[in-house]
């Protein structure tokens, strides 16, 4: 029986999913599994299952393989990296193999001639395989093994003193590969930033996903080639390689999977050597729409309502790395149109969005903000975002920007929406200006949320719980119990929490009167203010998060 009868049999697959499956496979001169799977009608692991029946080989469960160090060095990096298998376990002279790929089965022979081990041969998904790889060879561990048995690591120390040999090594076809696969896998993983940090015997590369910085696998003799990833990575955001001495800034762009990611590099002289930063840009995963980004109803009505009026400043404040400037562009997304000018200055522009007019800071050349904002007052926008309001210069264009009939928008650096008045106050704004321009602000934070793979409930101790978070009897919270999909941690990507202070006339006359924050903070609670903590108690209580990511968070 083959395997298209046996699908069959096993309802499967039906008659004319078949037909049109074969019909694929002649027009496209590909397999049927992979005709299979491009039509949608096939999982790889339903593929699998049936293969493994018809070849009597058994499918592997790679999530709980334990790999100790003599099964991975059982086979050569390379071949691993170049065939796409993986060594699951080494017994008694038997080596355990997996592979994705049943129509290629004269890998195992190859294998056991290479080592002169029998091979028990299992099946299993690309994707577990890869992953699998990544953890125990390390990403571009191929590339490292080659480079290290051609000898290139002397090479690599040898060129940290001489410009014209960095500039050598940063163009080998190694040291290129292996520079892409590490910011490649770092869009992989939804990573936001890398961080490549030199030590004396040791080249740390972290990873910042979902807010936390986690470890990346590389092998430790990447070390070796220091210099010349260094020089690779200075020489793609165009600096000076023979500069070490000085910070140095600079901008990637890559194309990866059809899309336009940008890069953003940082280069600051350390104790070993120079440490980068790079701030990753990936438009297809940081442009929401407003109803995306994890505000309740009534929170996300009210902050419609205000950006839809004509005119006024709306202010979005909270830490770095808080999502500011991600719900600015989802504001301006949710309004710009044909009949609006909108019109911004930002330092520097991280994302491009359509209809809409950005413009750089450029502060060597004295286009700042307060000088780009008087420039397009002379624009006839309708709409203005400034990137921050860092001080009174600015603080006064946005004003008088809000004064002149125009709907401006900004981020500013305070712990909570009640304290935005107060801190333009401080700066040297005359209250009355604050109270008659400023229409709402928007604090927020970002939270990871539970992985939607491994979410479970967990149980609940009400004297383990803060006391201001209310729980009905019975009520179940989640937590993430770590899978693959989470690299083993419970979350899987972040949502806002929101407070949004939308101005009304007792607030106005508080500020007017340079009422202290507590003050401001009760006159809002009683118009229906709700904190930031609290909006996180609900998303606890609904299951999106975790009763610890809010703790980290807010403050009482």
């Amino acid at each position: 029986m083959n395997t298209a009868d046996l699908m069959l049999k096993r309802n499967l697959l039906t008659a004319e999913q078949v037909r049109e499956a074969m019909a694929l496979v002649e027009k496209e001169a590909c397999r049927l599994d992979q005709a299979l799977l491009q039509l949608g009608y096939l999982s790889e692991r339903q593929w699998l299952e049936v293969m493994g029946e018809c070849l009597h080989i058994p499918l592997a469960n790679l999530a709980d393989a334990v790999m100790d160090a003599e099964t991975r060095q059982a086979l050569p990096t390379k071949f691993v990296f170049r065939k796409r298998v993986i060594p699951i376990s080494r017994d008694n002279g038997t080596l355990s193999v997996a592979t994705s790929d049943p129509f290629d089965l004269s890998v195992f022979d190859d294998i056991r001639l290479l080592t002169g081990l029998q091979v028990k041969p299992f099946l299993a998904r690309r994707e577990d395989i890869e992953k699998l790889i990544k953890v125990h060879y390390g990403v571009g561990g191929d590339t490292i093994d080659e480079m290290v048995g051609t000898g290139e690591p002397g090479k690599a120390r040898s060129g940290a003193e001489h410009g014209e040999d960095l500039l050598e090594m940063a163009q080998e076809a190694s040291v290129i590969k292996l520079v892409n696969e590490i910011i490649v896998e770092a869009i992989h993983e939804r990573a936001s930033d890398i961080h490549i940090e030199p030590y004396e015997h040791e080249l740390s590369i972290r990873y910042r996903i979902d807010g936390v910085l986690q470890q990346a696998s590389v092998p430790p003799q990447i070390h070796q080639f220091q210099a010349a990833i260094i020089s690779r990575i200075k020489i793609l955001a165009s600096m000076n390689i023979a500069e070490r001495r000085v910070p140095q800034d600079g901008r990637i762009n890559f194309q990866v999977g059809g899309r336009q990611v940008d890069v953003r590099v940082s280069v600051i002289p350390m104790l070993f050597g120079e440490g980068i930063v790079m701030r990753i840009l990936d438009k297809a995963n940081v442009l929401f729409t407003l109803t995306e980004l994890g505000m309740d109803d009534l929170t996300f009505k009210s902050f419609k309502g205000l950006i839809d009026r004509p005119h006024g400043i709306i202010l979005v404040t909270g830490p770095t790395g808080s999502g500011k400037t991600t719900t600015l562009y989802a504001a301006l997304n949710a309004i710009v149109g044909p009949e609006l000018k909108v019109l911004t200055v930002e330092d520097p522009v991280e994302y491009h969005l359509r209809g809409v007019n950005q413009i750089p800071v450029e502060q060597k050349v004295g286009m700042t903000f307060e000088r780009g904002l008087r420039a397009i007052l002379r624009h006839d926008p309708d709409v203005v975002m400034i990137g921050e309001i860092r001080d009174l210069e600015t603080a006064h264009a946005a004003i008088q920007a809000a004064l002149t009939g125009h709907l401006v928008f900004s981020t500013l650096h305070t712990n909570d929406a009640c304290s935005a008045p107060m801190r333009l106050i401080d700066m040297g704004v005359e209250p009355y200006l604050v109270s008659s321009t400023v229409i709402g602000v928007m604090a927020q934070r970002l939270v990871r949320m539970i992985c939607p793979q491994c979410k479970r409930p967990c149980a609940v101790q009400a004297a383990a719980c803060p006391p201001d978070l209310a729980l009905e009897p019975g009520q179940a919270l989640y937590a993430g119990g770590g899978c693959e999909a989470c690299r083993n941690i419970g979350y899987r990507g972040r949502s806002g929490l929101y407070e949004l202070m939308a101005m009304n006339e007792d607030i106005a006359q508080a500020v007017m009167r340079r009422a202290s924050t507590p003050e401001v903070v009760r006159i809002a609670r009683s118009g229906g203010l709700r904190l930031l903590r609290e909006d996180g108690w609900c998303k606890v209580r609904a299951g999106i998060t975790t009763v610890e990511e809010v703790l980290k968070c807010t403050a009482v």
